[in-house]
């Protein structure tokens, strides 16, 4: 069994925040392949399904972001899912917008949400690292991340989420090159990278 974790504060005020990118995501893998609807527990709404072979829960705390360890941890010790088995989907201030990049355990890079849930279940949790951009400028981050998509963003934000829905199989199967490549390959071919990047 995985558990599938969306960062994001809750209430329709940050719902389309760039910092709630990751609710986005494991909203649009909720739709695509048909799961449970979400209900209310583990200080957090979650849904269930099969995602290829294997079992997935998805879970969007509703603890605010810095918070999300708590609903984390309760979750994946009632599933008894191992921090190897967890995947977080969250935004990254450090890629381009639309870039996608995988990793396992590594730095928090200052993101709440990472920080609180590494010190509840230990650092070694597969990281979904959806990019949002940087501003730039290091005192205007928190605005940024707080701040809904531009008009601009819609296209390739709603790609990106299709794209990470369509291809989640292969992060519960653990093949997180392949499932980086086919996102990046699939977003090349919408024309919102060049060959080149």
């Amino acid at each position: 069994m995985r558990l599938f974790v969306g960062l994001g504060n809750p209430g329709a005020k940050y719902a389309a925040n760039r910092h709630n990118i990751g609710f986005l995501a494991v909203d649009e893998i909720q739709r695509r392949h048909g799961f449970a609807p979400w209900r209310r527990r583990f200080q957090g709404e979650t849904s269930e399904g099969v995602l290829g072979r294997d079992k997935v829960v998805l879970l969007k705390p509703t603890t605010y972001m810095n918070d999300s360890g708590r609903a984390v941890q309760e979750a994946a010790n009632f599933f008894k899912i191992a921090a190897g088995d967890v995947t977080v989907f969250q935004d990254e201030l450090e890629l381009p917008p639309a870039k996608v990049r995988v990793k396992v355990g590594g730095g928090i890079a200052g993101h709440n949400g990472l920080r609180s849930i590494s010190a509840h279940i230990g650092n070694e949790y597969r990281r979904v690292r959806l990019g949002i951009g940087h501003p730039g400028v290091k005192e205007l981050v928190h605005s940024h991340v707080l701040s809904d998509f531009a008009k601009s963003d819609r296209a390739w934000v709603v790609a990106l989420c299709e794209v990470v829905a369509d291809n989640a199989a292969l992060l519960a199967a653990g093949q997180d090159a392949s499932f980086a490549n086919k996102v990046h390959l699939a977003m090349q071919a919408k024309g919102f990278f060049d060959a080149k990047d």
